[in-house]
């Protein structure tokens, strides 16, 4: 007589993860990503509690560029130790970090807007975003990226960046974003890269691979539920984000 366990359905098989981007393979984009070459540095912090593989653009963007560095953790001695090579003025990068700051608030004029440690607009913000060498991006929510602000003091040498973005980010429903200048990690980096190296290129490409992903996204949704479920709106506070995501 059979064993009622053996009338069990079987599990599902799992669904295999890209190796590069780590989504799930229908929504993974990376065949269609195309390179950057970039005249400042990436180095993209990431949350190790950061989980929306579905959403996260983090790994997205770092493969754009091939010189890019993606590290996930809580902390790190320096930013040399955090890139993993040597650097030798770390005030030429810039770590974007929203906080409390907000530009409307401060006035502030264009989209990429430097600040002192006091969280004042710096003076001769030409000067300042143009001897830029590289720049930071943490990856979390607002919470997460805060911690990680908090537990690497070597920030504090380098240039405070905060965004004035033009339009909202593109997630748009999918997740909402408590403020204005919240953005994802990828439309932060698209924002800030194409406006210190003049090139609106970047921001081209960097966004239309963020709207195939949200097209994909959408896709999967509506064909495999399971497989995309929408993330909750309550507290997905995006540093940037995210700059994404505070």
């Amino acid at each position: 007589m059979s064993n009622p366990s053996d009338l069990t359905a079987a599990a599902p098989e799992p669904i295999p993860e890209c190796p590069h981007c780590q989504k799930p393979m229908p929504l993974c984009i990376c065949d269609s990503v195309t390179p950057i070459q970039s005249r400042l540095g990436l180095l993209i912090l990431q949350h190790p509690q950061e989980q929306d593989r579905a959403l996260g653009t983090a790994r997205l963007t770092a493969k754009h560029f091939p010189k890019a560095t993606l590290r996930v953790g809580l902390s790190w001695p320096s930013l040399s130790k955090a890139l993993g090579h040597p650097v030798d003025n770390a005030s030429h990068w810039g770590v974007l970090y929203l906080g409390s700051a907000r530009a409307a608030d401060l006035e502030a004029e264009g989209e990429i807007v430097a600040l002192t440690r006091k969280g004042e607009i710096a003076e001769n913000q030409r000067a300042i975003l143009g001897k830029l060498e590289g720049v930071v991006l943490l990856d979390g929510t607002w919470s997460q990226a805060k911690a990680l602000w908090w537990r690497n003091p070597w920030m504090l040498k380098c240039q405070r960046v905060i965004l004035n973005p033009s339009r909202p980010s593109r997630y748009g429903r999918l997740r909402k974003e408590p403020r204005k200048d919240g953005l994802s990690t990828i439309e932060a980096a698209a924002t800030i890269l194409a406006g210190l190296e003049r090139r609106p290129d970047i921001a081209e490409t960097l966004n239309a691979s963020f709207e195939r992903l949200l097209t994909r996204y959408r896709e999967v949704q509506a064909e495999m539920p399971e497989l995309a479920p929408k993330p909750p709106v309550k507290d997905r506070r995006r540093g940037v984000r995210r700059g994404k995501r505070a």
